[in-house]
């Protein structure tokens, strides 16, 4: 269940100050799916959460020196066992597409809620993620009926040739399948 102040009830708030208000113009309407991996290619590791809330130590690792002043965030992050954490309310703009455009319409950011899914391009994902993610997905095209299956995308078809996340271990056809079982 989604709160009307856009929290997820079944998600662990921790709170990014990378965010801001959407612009009053525009409405939820793109779900993004996205991965991410921190060090690259690990799980489990926190550190998504510690780049969420600018938090993570460059001297932890030679790949966080060149991330570390990056300010971004996502509504949510879906763990590998299923956890699903909430960064930013789904009414303010998160900072996960950067340079983006979805038919015709820049600046992602102002209209999308942006999913997270620790991951790499090449890694299958689990079935706890797919899972927790057609939950919170379902949840989410409850909440804003401008959301369509038509307007669920990857990073990569916001911004091609930038982006290829989710990747090719994304199993598309499992999990638009997964939205219609309601």
């Amino acid at each position: 269940m989604i709160s009307n102040d856009g929290y997820l009830a079944a998600a662990t708030q921790c709170p990014s100050p990378n965010t801001n208000q959407r612009p009053v113009d525009h409405s939820v309407s793109l779900l993004v799916i996205h991965n991410i991996s921190l060090p690259p290619g690990q799980f489990g590791t926190g550190c998504v959460q510690s780049f969420f809330t600018n938090q993570l130590d460059p001297a932890q690792h030679p790949y966080f020196q060149t991330i570390a002043e990056l300010k971004v965030s996502a509504h949510l992050f879906i763990e590998r066992d299923g956890t699903v954490t909430q960064f930013v309310p789904f009414g303010e703009r998160a900072w996960h597409a950067g340079a983006s455009s979805f038919h015709g319409v820049a600046n992602c950011n102002d209209y999308s809620i942006g999913i997270e899914l620790e991951g790499c391009d090449n890694i299958a994902y689990t079935d706890a993620q797919y899972e927790a993610l057609a939950e919170v997905s379902r949840e989410i095209l409850r909440a804003y009926p401008e959301i369509t299956l038509e307007r669920i995308v990857g990073h990569n078809d916001i911004a091609p040739g930038r982006k290829t996340d989710p990747g090719e271990a994304f199993d598309w056809p499992r999990f638009r399948a997964s939205l219609n079982t309601r």
